[in-house]
């Protein structure tokens, strides 16, 4: 903007991101329902972590990622914004 302002970030839509962030946690290994179970993760930060996804700009390339067929878990890539999210919430789970 002219007076040196930003504009807001344009979120994606919610219902893909959920689904991306679903996938992004299967296929890293992170099982959200038990850690949603065990109390690791609650209601708010699940809706934070789906949040900073539709924020992400590497949408595109996560969905191409996540659509390369693999047949076991694998690292995560670099770009995911809530890699060391869901990592922490990977290794808190491994502690149970």
């Amino acid at each position: 903007m002219a007076d040196g302002t930003a504009f807001p970030p344009v979120l994606g839509d919610e219902v893909e991101h959920y689904w991306l962030v679903q996938r992004m946690a299967k296929a890293t290994g992170v099982d959200l329902v038990q850690a949603m179970d065990s109390g690791l993760l609650t209601q708010e930060e699940w809706a934070s972590i789906v949040t900073r996804c539709r924020g992400c700009q590497w949408t595109e390339g996560c969905g191409d990622w996540l659509d390369q067929p693999v047949d076991d878990t694998r690292p995560f890539p670099q770009p995911c914004v809530n890699r060391k999210r869901l990592a922490r919430i990977g290794d808190r789970l491994a502690e149970l």
